[in-house]
């Protein structure tokens, strides 16, 4: 028996969001979904599964093209497991990158919190670095 679920029930099912579904249909990251004769989407079993797999890969901090090729990936039985751990491997490189610009960030920020005094006065090396008038940073 074929299983068919409303918009709610597949966002229940997969942990997406029903305006996150409608807006992943919307880009063409998954087929419209089916209608009924009044309008309403329809899911099934395959449809849940692959929102899951985007619910997964978006919860890794993967890309929507990223993503897009992940499922065509899926969807390829022939596929080469080399292809699949390239992506992955080239994501793993950008968090990296994006983590150390963040350090750094924090560091700055650390530096600069540090040297204000957090009272009364006026004077700020925060407000002062982000005006563009401090000497550091």
């Amino acid at each position: 028996m074929h299983t068919a679920f409303n918009i709610g029930g597949a966002a229940k099912r997969s942990g997406v969001s029903a305006k996150m579904i409608r807006y992943y249909e919307s880009i063409g990251l998954v087929s419209p979904a089916d209608r009924t004769a009044s309008n309403y989407r329809t899911y099934d079993d395959r449809a849940i599964r692959q929102l899951r797999f985007i619910q997964r890969a978006r919860t890794l901090g993967f890309s929507i093209e990223d993503i897009q090729k992940l499922l065509a990936l899926w969807a390829d039985r022939g596929r080469s497991s080399a292809e699949v751990k390239a992506l992955a491997a080239n994501h793993v490189a950008d968090l990296e990158n994006r983590i150390a610009a963040l350090r750094k960030m924090q560091r700055a920020l650390t530096h600069l919190a540090e040297r204000c005094h957090g009272d009364n006065r006026p004077d700020c090396p925060i407000i002062d670095d982000l005006a563009g008038e401090g000497d550091e940073a």
